[in-house]
């Protein structure tokens, strides 16, 4: 679990395809004004510089977030996403690219708040420094899946939780479950993200989740999508974000936008 480090893999198309998903869903939320807690359990560092030598061993963000990079497009998911990743890149040029945790900051209104669940030391620390006094953000350090009962169910009772985890360790399909489970015994109405790959030889589909929590096809929203070709990366085609109790407000829009993502923006004419 400690060896995994995202800033090998930011920006990547199933970074592209998560994040869109995650700004829809949370401005969908946001559109009552009640206060909503969002949680992050694997929260990373917050903030990728794409010029490190941790980004440019494979250079996954060049197959994701620098293919869009000069796309001028209006889709509802991706116009949104794009302006925010522009925002940390106000002089034009692909520098940075903003994790999960930058990505709900950047988003959060003044009766919002954000939980950052993180295991590896490293980047708990690079989380510590970059929101130090920020009364906004709390940092968890430790286990997301230990740190959800401790968060749910949420102060002001509206919240999302995002479970994004490495997928390294054989047991993870299983702790995934056992937290959700768990944590839908104390919050049964929250909205929870769970992001999960897609690799050859390899079967992480969360199908039978739904069943074992006794969860209908109105709760349960699974949106799969396979990458274009060019852009796999090794064994990985693809990737899935399953919802539980997505808003519906924005339900319809994101499977009739999940069934034509390739990863690749449209072709120009």
């Amino acid at each position: 679990m400690l060896s995994y480090r995202h800033g090998f893999h930011a920006g990547n198309p199933a970074d592209v395809f998560k994040h869109a998903v995650v700004i829809a869903l949370v401005r969908a939320l946001q559109e009552k004004p009640r206060g909503i807690q969002f949680v992050d359990t694997h929260a990373g560092p917050a903030l990728y510089d794409l010029g490190s030598a941790m980004a440019q061993k494979n250079r996954e963000h060049e197959a994701g977030i620098a293919r869009w990079w000069s796309t001028a497009t209006s889709d509802p998911m991706m116009a949104p996403y794009l302006e925010l990743v522009r925002g940390f890149n106000p002089d034009g040029e692909l520098r940075h690219y903003p994790g999960s945790p930058m990505i709900f900051k950047s988003l959060l209104r003044s009766n919002d708040r954000l939980v950052l669940c993180e295991l590896h030391p490293a980047e708990q620390q690079a989380l510590l420094s970059r929101f130090a006094g920020d009364r906004q953000v709390s940092i968890r350090c430790g286990s997301g899946y230990a740190e959800m009962p401790r968060v749910l169910p949420p102060p002001g009772g509206r919240g999302l939780v995002l479970i994004d985890p490495p997928w390294e360790l054989k047991s993870e399909r299983e702790d995934l479950t056992m937290a959700l489970e768990s944590a839908l015994k104390r919050y049964a109405h929250g909205v929870y993200a769970l992001w999960y790959p897609l690799i050859e030889g390899r079967e992480l589909a969360l199908e039978r989740i739904p069943q074992r929590l006794g969860l209908d096809g109105e709760a349960w929203l699974d949106l799969r999508v396979e990458f274009a070709p060019a852009q796999r990366l090794g064994r990985m085609y693809g990737c899935g974000m399953a919802l539980v109790n997505c808003p519906y407000r924005v339900r319809q829009a994101l499977v009739d936008w999940h069934a034509a993502f390739t990863g690749l923006p449209p072709a120009e004419t």
